[in-house]
């Protein structure tokens, strides 16, 4: 008997367990989902917080941490930001677009530093029907043929024109070398606008005197170099990431070769001056945003919390271009009174002369923004501003 009475009881006891388990799960609450029904709006935040680029995902992240703060309601909600690590990586930055939409359920999307990122993640969202803000990814790929991509930054085609111009009209260039990283969709577009547009202005088509490769990760390019050296060029055009640019000019100025190097907005990462030291004294590239030049109440704004959060620092451009997009796809959650994805996505297009930190923003046609270019210089070991390029609108 007593062997049974405590089977019976056993069996009790898992059966009790058993419903309170199931009850517990269904009573707990559940997350906002894409449709925005709950307590909780949540954007998604994919960037290289590891790897070779995580430096430039780290700065893009403090925009959009600042931006949250400042902003972190909407429709009377709280705006949850959910960030996933893409590690510097085109098939994780695949898997975390893919978690972002399929566990984690948000409503829109912001990321990522580097195009390459960008565009692997690019028919997930698409096909996912979740609206994404890329910051700073330039390359023009990443919102081809794809109605949710959206960015708040210039393109390439663009920053191609605006440093063959420098090269060919400050500089005095009459030949370029290009120096570009191979397994980088951004390098490898931004030289090829850059080429196109140098060959265009000095009516040469063989203009461009060597062109030399390498892969993200590389730490030597003392052969490239020497065989680019014997080809004189007037300038080098190296844009890419801005470890191995740094590696790159200090290998340059140690081989003897004293004629400027020019690159694009990569380059503006404190890591740039901190491994390429004096090395990088000089170096001009193209950007997005300087703070010397504050140019809409947003501006002034961001500015002001960055400064108070961060004593004694600037930001850099694509700082202010995370926080841009967070800010844009509150306006457009704002405008569609709705967080469903779809309403978000069809009120980001509709964009038109947003006052962002970074400037006015109007999405074109492909969800590209139409933006001015800036141009700095490393001089005395910091960031400077040169020069303000205006789009052609």
């Amino acid at each position: 008997m007593r062997k049974v009475a405590s089977v019976l009881v056993s069996a009790l006891l898992i059966g009790a367990l058993a419903v309170t388990g199931c009850g517990t799960q269904t009573a707990a609450p559940s997350s906002s989902g894409s449709s925005g029904g709950g307590d909780v709006i949540k954007i998604g935040v994919f960037e290289p917080m590891t790897g070779a680029n995580a430096a430039g995902g780290a700065l893009e992240i403090e925009g959009i941490k600042l931006a949250n703060k400042l902003y972190p309601e909407v429709l009377g909600k709280k705006v949850e930001l959910v960030t996933v690590d893409n590690k510097s990586d085109k098939v994780e930055a695949a898997s975390a677009a893919s978690r972002l939409v399929e566990k984690e359920k948000v409503n829109a999307i912001i990321g990522s530093w580097g195009s390459s990122l960008s565009m692997a993640a690019g028919d997930i969202v698409k096909n996912a029907k979740v609206p994404t803000v890329a910051a700073s990814a330039t390359n023009p790929l990443v919102t081809k043929n794809n109605d949710f991509y959206f960015r708040v930054c210039f393109i390439d085609p663009f920053q191609g024109k605006v440093m063959a111009n420098y090269a060919f009209n400050k500089l005095n260039a009459k030949k370029v070398a290009i120096v570009q990283e191979v397994s980088n969709d951004y390098s490898i577009g931004l030289a090829k606008f850059f080429t196109d547009s140098f060959k265009q202005l000095t009516g040469d088509q063989n203009a461009i005197v060597g062109v030399a490769n390498y892969n993200t990760g590389d730490q030597d390019f003392s052969a490239q170099l020497t065989n680019l050296k014997a080809n004189n060029p007037d300038v080098i055009f190296a844009p890419g990431n801005f470890t191995e640019s740094a590696l790159l000019i200090k290998q340059a100025r140690q081989l003897g070769i004293k004629v400027p190097i020019i690159g694009g907005d990569t380059w503006e990462t404190p890591e740039f001056i901190d491994i390429g030291k004096d090395a990088v004294e000089g170096s001009v590239f193209s950007t997005f945003f300087t703070s010397e030049k504050p140019i809409t109440p947003e501006s002034e704004k961001f500015l002001a919390e960055y400064r108070k959060a961060n004593p004694g620092k600037e930001p850099a451009a694509v700082t202010a271009l995370g926080y841009d997009a967070y800010i844009v796809i509150l306006d457009a959650i704002k405008k569609a009174n709705s967080a469903e994805p779809v309403k978000i996505k069809e009120q980001l297009a509709k964009t038109k002369d947003f006052p962002g930190a970074a400037g006015m923003i109007t999405f074109d046609e492909n969800g590209d923004a139409v933006k001015d270019a800036v141009i700095k210089q490393v001089k005395n070991g910091k960031f400077t501003y040169m020069d303000i390029v205006k789009s052609a609108k």
